[in-house]
């Protein structure tokens, strides 16, 4: 896993699709789902953590993207 990508079709082999039109929310909700599928042991530590850093990665990146086009 090493995208945004890699990440919503993991969740997608759930049956969890997400788009609400906001980036940010996107991702938020993402970095939920990914939580709950690891707390239900669904998905490996290895796969929750590396989820985890990129979700968190894209969404302190969009934060500051949308800061500088004030």
């Amino acid at each position: 896993m090493k995208t945004v990508y890699d990440i919503q079709q993991l969740l997608k082999q759930f049956g969890t699709i997400i788009y609400i039109g906001d980036r940010v929310a996107d991702l938020e909700l993402m970095e939920t789902e990914l939580k709950e599928l690891y707390h239900s042991q669904l998905i490996e530590t290895r796969e929750f953590q590396t989820g985890l850093l990129i979700l968190r990665h894209e969404i302190q990146f969009q934060k500051e993207k949308s800061k500088i086009g004030e």
